[in-house]
């Protein structure tokens, strides 16, 4: 009589988890390949393949709403994610290093709301705020401030991404040793030079991830922009989102191809250059280790 095999729960497991992970993986990059695939499709129709080439991205560089759409979206973006940065920065550092003080609880509350309110609530509040303070300014000045456009564009995605960025540096934050600060004052250093030549370097991988953070929801932002965008001043997801209730066409493939490109492009570098920072911590703590021992 033959044994039966024993059935292994472990390799079961493995290969479970594993047909889990790319049953995920698959799911959210197969629609970006297959965006990157069609923008390359020959065809006028967006999902039938006729063939290989190039015409859409020569036809973009003569698409003036689409580039002009796209440029403002890189500006607000870049305009977002360094005033959130910023920003965020010294919320974070405000709730972290200064356990009480007075309004601490209403600051933290306000500080979050944006990430649990619905974008419609925001987008609409900031709406009837901006349209009463431009009636104000009519009123006494005789000037209407501020107008509909990039400005006030930037100040919803500003609403926005501080709260974002306030979360990512607070956090690593409150994990910092503050002896290594205390220290750094012990040795003569003003709390001026901790924090750029100290605290700065340790939370340095925080910051990019929250300026990454902020420039990505900012650059596809639909709902605040098509509450706070005025005439002349139109962000490229409300341009392809203007488009797609007519039908796409593949240029619009190519200009996601395009951001896709860029962004891998930067994500890769900065993995690099914090792999690169993060090796170079470690040989320095390692060296400061070997000199105490020696």
């Amino acid at each position: 009589m033959t044994a039966r095999p024993r059935f292994d729960i472990a390799a079961f497991n493995r290969a479970f988890a594993r047909g889990w992970l790319g049953l995920g993986f698959a799911f959210l990059y197969v629609p970006i390949v297959a965006l990157v695939v069609y923008s390359f499709n020959d065809s006028p129709v967006a999902n039938v393949w006729r063939g290989f080439t190039l015409k859409w991205y020569v036809a973009l560089a003569s698409d003036r709403e689409l580039l002009a759409g796209l440029a403002l979206s890189l500006k607000v973006a870049l305009a977002t994610a360094s005033a959130s940065l910023v920003l965020g920065i010294l919320a974070a550092f405000a709730l972290t290093r200064y356990r009480r003080f007075f309004g601490r609880t209403l600051f933290a509350g306000m500080v979050a709301a944006p990430l649990v309110m619905p974008e419609v609530i925001i987008g609409l509040s900031l709406l009837l705020m901006l349209v009463s303070l431009q009636r104000a300014t009519e009123a006494w000045f005789g000037v209407g401030f501020p107008e509909r456009g990039m400005m006030t564009i930037w100040l919803g995605h500003l609403l926005l991404g501080m709260a974002y960025a306030t979360v990512v540096v607070r956090a690593r934050l409150q994990t910092l040793n503050p002896q290594l600060e205390e220290a750094a004052m012990d040795l003569g250093a003003r709390p001026w030079q901790v924090f750029w030549l100290v605290t700065l370097p340790m939370i340095g991988q925080a910051l990019v991830s929250a300026f990454l953070l902020t420039f990505t929801l900012s650059l596809d932002d639909v709902v605040l922009s098509a509450f706070l965008s005025g005439p002349g001043a139109t962000t490229m997801p409300l341009v392809i989102f203007s488009r797609a209730r007519l039908g796409l066409n593949p240029s619009v493939n190519a200009v996601a191809t395009i951001i896709i490109a860029l962004v891998a492009i930067g994500v890769v570098a900065a993995s690099f250059v914090l792999a690169r920072n993060e090796r170079r911590h470690a040989q320095d703590m390692a060296a400061a280790n070997r000199r105490q021992e020696s």
